[in-house]
């Protein structure tokens, strides 16, 4: 019978392992060298953990004596843990839209609302999406941005300037420290 891990994150473990040599790593990380699969796994059952199959792609397969449950364990922490540092820094970034016609009680709402994301430590992108024949007047767009970041000048200080993308226009600023 040969059995293949289902998903990529788990691996081959005590009889799973169908190698007849493997090169052995011990339970501390010192390299035990080149067994017989049989003495690997009697090896790993004296010290009451188990065979894992950390590389089967190398000749000889690599294994590691180690506790499975606890390395799974472990490894889906970190995951968890990178997983939310991800989704922070992705919040951490909001977006407002502008238009190169805004009206000035527009700007003013936008102002008040961005100010109260840069004070709560924030970043903030402004872009501008042109329409249609704007595109030929992309200098308004970038009056209309640089007019806003000047606004915010005393609280913001501009991470990425202005940067034209196809139809739209960008720039990103962040709270000053």
């Amino acid at each position: 019978m040969f059995v293949i891990a289902n998903t990529k994150n788990n691996l081959l473990i005590n009889e799973q392992i169908k190698a007849s040599q493997v090169l052995l790593i011990g339970p501390n990380g010192e390299q035990v060298g080149v067994k017989p699969l049989q003495d690997a796994l009697t090896l790993a059952s004296y010290a009451g953990l188990d065979l894992v199959l950390m590389n089967p792609n190398s000749n000889p397969p690599v294994c590691k004596v180690m506790d499975y449950n606890k390395y799974k364990y472990e490894r889906a922490k970190k995951e968890k843990a990178a997983l939310k540092k991800q989704k922070a820094s992705i919040a951490n970034l909001k977006e407002f839209r502008l238009s190169p016609t805004i009206d000035v009680g527009d700007v003013e709402t936008k102002l008040k609302n961005v100010t109260k994301y840069l004070q709560k430590g924030d970043k903030i992108k402004l872009s501008i999406r042109f329409k249609g024949r704007q595109l030929a007047h992309t200098d308004l767009g970038r009056d209309v941005l640089v007019k806003f970041a000047d606004r915010l000048k005393d609280i913001a200080d501009i991470e990425q300037d202005i940067k034209l993308e196809m139809r739209s226009m960008t720039m990103i600023l962040t709270p000053k420290k």
